[in-house]
């Protein structure tokens, strides 16, 4: 029993440094530059032990992306919760945003080249729960509208803030005005 339990606590252990190793390869030189084999030479173990954790490259992916929408959650919810009343919202969406300036390859990871991830009903909790802060803010604002759609919207809206700013398509030096525009759209209907 004793053994089982070693062998099961290593095993997570080695899995815990397989998706940080490729998470700081990732924020360090970009995905392109995560393979199996750098990783495997980067950790110190043979490509096959990644495979016996991992089917690929694309599950390592995944798991960045469920660990980076966990400490997501956290600092939606933290910011949503420190917020003064009233505030919720812009506070939830700025925290959105700095999320996805301060980590851009787990943001990348969780939203443009994560593949096994379900979304919806069948989501796995931790997707649920980078849900639930913006569904808090969000849902509030729905009137007649479904209040999932609301939120969805404003998901859609301050998600395309951050993509669009990521990538450079949007003038730096307006970006606490664009946010500003996107939330009186809601809070004004």
């Amino acid at each position: 029993m004793v053994t089982s339990q070693r062998r099961e606590r290593e095993r997570a252990q080695r899995e815990t440094l397989i998706v940080n190793a490729a998470r700081e390869m990732a924020e360090a030189d970009g995905w392109p530059a995560v393979t199996i084999r750098r990783l495997a030479e980067r950790i110190e173990y043979s490509q096959p032990v990644l495979y016996s954790h991992f089917a690929g490259r694309g599950a390592i992916v995944d798991a960045v992306a469920l660990q980076g929408i966990g400490e997501l959650a956290e600092a939606l919810e933290a910011a949503r919760a420190g917020a003064a009343p009233g505030e919720e919202l812009a506070a939830v969406a700025q925290a959105y945003l700095d999320f996805a300036t301060g980590h851009p390859a787990v943001f990348e990871a969780a939203f443009t080249l994560a593949e096994g991830l379900p979304f919806g009903p069948d989501a796995p909790d931790v997707l649920k729960a980078g849900f639930a802060p913006l569904f808090a803010v969000f849902a509030p604002l729905a009137g007649d509208h479904d209040p999932e759609a609301v939120t969805e919207a404003g998901w859609a809206a301050i998600h395309g803030l951050a993509v669009l700013a990521r990538d450079g398509r949007l003038r730096p030096e307006h970006q606490a005005e664009r946010l500003e525009v996107v939330l009186e759209k809601f809070t004004n209907s």
